[in-house]
């Protein structure tokens, strides 16, 4: 079957990008890194020694970000439901960390510890109905805001992909009430039509 077209005119586009091209000559996985690079210059997201967990980690280009700041010193565990190539520094975790099993490689990769950062590039498979898809993109969001707020020591950060739409005051107002502040980000990388956003909460309350 012949693929559509708009199928032909993603692969155009993705062809075209200045960020994937930029991605392939300095050997990030995906042109997401530059997001991510982008909201750490202007946000100092990262420091040598960190514990940083990765959610929605593959194809892995956050994880290799991550590895790189915080250094020889910290540690970065990344989770996702798709398989991760191995990278430097960087401890996989493969499955839904909503599963037990998931749960327990977590806390034995952590060693007790809990994360200075959580990070999320969590997205859903997008079905094209905008109603369904923002619902699925608003849950995932609210459940890295869970998986923070066990996860993060007091003081921590989670930097999470929100989408603009229905659910989305709402879970604002619940990312306010548990940082002491929260900003939101719309790196360049970020192309212009997507609805998607960053939210930074920091100081996580106690």
């Amino acid at each position: 079957m012949s693929r559509s077209k708009t199928s032909d005119a993603w692969m155009r586009e993705h062809v075209s990008d200045p960020y994937v091209k930029k991605a392939k000559a300095e050997g990030y996985r995906s042109r997401a890194a530059y997001k991510l690079l982008e909201i750490d210059r202007k946000d100092r997201l990262f420091a040598p020694g960190q514990l940083v967990v990765d959610l929605g980690a593959a194809p892995g280009s956050w994880s290799q970000v991550a590895a790189s700041r915080v250094g020889a010193r910290g540690q970065v565990v990344a989770l996702d439901l798709l398989p991760l190539e191995p990278l430097p520094g960087v401890h996989f975790i493969q499955g839904d960390f909503r599963e037990q099993a998931v749960f327990d490689a977590l806390q034995l990769a952590l060693g007790g510890s809990k994360a200075d950062l959580v990070i999320s590039d969590l997205a859903p498979n997008i079905s094209g109905i905008g109603v369904s898809d923002q619902a699925r993109a608003m849950h995932l969001a609210e459940l890295a805001l869970d998986f923070a707020q066990l996860w993060l020591k007091p003081g921590g950060s989670l930097l999470v992909k929100v989408f603009q739409g229905a659910d989305f005051a709402e879970f604002l107002a619940a990312m306010r009430q548990a940082f002491a502040k929260v900003a939101s980000r719309k790196p360049e990388a970020s192309r212009g039509r997507s609805s998607e956003m960053y939210l930074l909460g920091t100081g996580l309350n106690g």
